[in-house]
């Protein structure tokens, strides 16, 4: 299998497991099993993948858009995803998210240092790490957005 497919299936089988299995099945009309194949990486399944109209329906019941997003990144597209509901306007412009990007970004270091510090990043560390770069990367989002604003 190469290592495209690979990864498609990587992140397929976390958007099935992110909705759970029984509301996956629900949600596609499809089978434990079929659901089983598209992200197996047996030689036999290697050219079997999710349908794209699946695919929408499981990213539409889960928290992040997985498949789409390894999409993207293959393709060197960076999507952005804002899974906060706020019910305020963004505020604070330019010289907050300023303060906010500083923040995260030692939020971000503090994480790496503690990670590190005994030579190995496991899982876990890995996923903390992750989640503070994404969070990182929203204050980012925002900053352009603002910048954008003060444009026009």
């Amino acid at each position: 299998m190469t290592s495209v497919g690979s990864y498609l299936k990587k992140h397929t089988e976390a958007l099935v497991k992110d909705v759970g299995i029984e509301p996956a099945c629900a949600l596609t009309g499809k089978s434990k099993a079929t659901l089983g194949r598209y992200y197996s990486d047996h030689d036999e399944h290697a050219e079997r993948f999710m349908p794209v109209d699946a695919v929408a329906a499981l990213e539409a019941a889960s928290s992040y858009p997985h498949v789409t997003a390894a999409l993207s990144e293959l393709r060197g597209i960076t999507l952005s995803f804002d899974n906060r509901r706020t019910n305020a306007e963004r505020s604070g412009g330019v010289n907050a998210d300023v303060v906010a990007l500083s923040q995260r970004f030692a939020m971000l270091m503090s994480e790496y240092s503690q990670s590190i510090a005994d030579g190995v990043i496991t899982v876990n560390e890995a996923r903390r790490m992750l989640k503070e770069t994404l969070a990182l990367q929203q204050v980012l989002i925002d900053m352009k957005l603002h910048l954008e604003d003060d444009i026009t």
